[in-house]
């Protein structure tokens, strides 16, 4: 990620900085990075407020994929873009939507995902899932395994019950990886 017409000013500029620091990372062997754009929460404002958060990760997250596959590390390259809840359909006050945390979108690319493949789907409405739903320790074993680790290997004993990061639930996505 080069200039390519890229500001590097206010928002967009402070995540595009993040994009560019998270693939050099990544190149120098760090396993997991995580970059973050924070003032998602729009229970009010969502129209200016929400046009502003899209506008500043668009083109640095465009920059990001171009990049990684244009120096040939995507495909050993996970990437994430999610949050850990999304918007409900319905208006919360004048202009503002409240937490969904039964059906939100998120997206993988890279690292044996299947390309322009969707999975899933909510109910009319964008309420809920209905197809294809996966739960969070669904995802997290998931991404355990596109990083070469077996989520049920990593159980530990503490106070007589079996613990792991996926809560000792889980199962990964065959579906969705190539």
């Amino acid at each position: 990620m080069g200039g390519g017409g890229l500001a590097y000013d206010g928002h967009a500029g402070a995540f595009a900085r993040q994009c560019v620091m998270a693939r050099r990372l990544s190149e120098a062997g760090v396993r997991f990075v995580e970059i973050c754009q924070p003032g998602w929460d729009h229970h009010s404002n969502l129209h200016k407020g929400l046009i502003d958060r899209c506008g500043s990760v668009d083109q640095p997250v465009a920059a990001l994929l171009a990049d990684l596959e244009g120096r040939g590390t995507l495909a050993d390259t996970l990437v994430l873009f999610g949050s850990e809840f999304g918007r409900l359909p319905t208006a919360q006050g004048p202009d503002g939507r409240d937490h969904n945390i039964t059906g939100y979108p998120m997206f993988l690319t890279g690292a044996g995902v299947k390309k322009g493949f969707s999975y899933g789907a909510t109910d009319e409405y964008g309420i809920k899932a209905v197809d294809g739903r996966m739960h969070a320790t669904d995802l997290h074993a998931t991404l355990l395994a596109r990083m070469g680790l077996d989520h049920e290997k990593l159980t530990y004993k503490y106070a007589g019950r079996d613990f792991r990061l996926t809560d000792v639930k889980g199962a990964v996505a065959k579906e969705i990886l190539a």
